[in-house]
């Protein structure tokens, strides 16, 4: 368990969606840059759970 204050533990921040024209459209599949974003968005909801997880036992103020 990560024991660091929480001025230390910035909430993490979600990943970027693929800009207009990254994808090829072309059904590429694992290679995919929306495959790599759902990717992305699936670590992001595991670390923010973990994140509000070690917040919430932190005293307001």
């Amino acid at each position: 368990m990560n024991d660091r204050p929480v001025h230390d533990d910035p909430a993490p921040l979600p990943p970027e969606p693929p800009q207009e024209g990254e994808c090829c459209e072309d059904g590429c599949g694992e290679a995919c840059v929306w495959a790599h974003y759902n990717e992305a968005r699936a670590e992001y909801a595991r670390t923010l759970a973990e994140w509000q997880a070690r917040h919430v036992r932190e005293p307001a103020g």
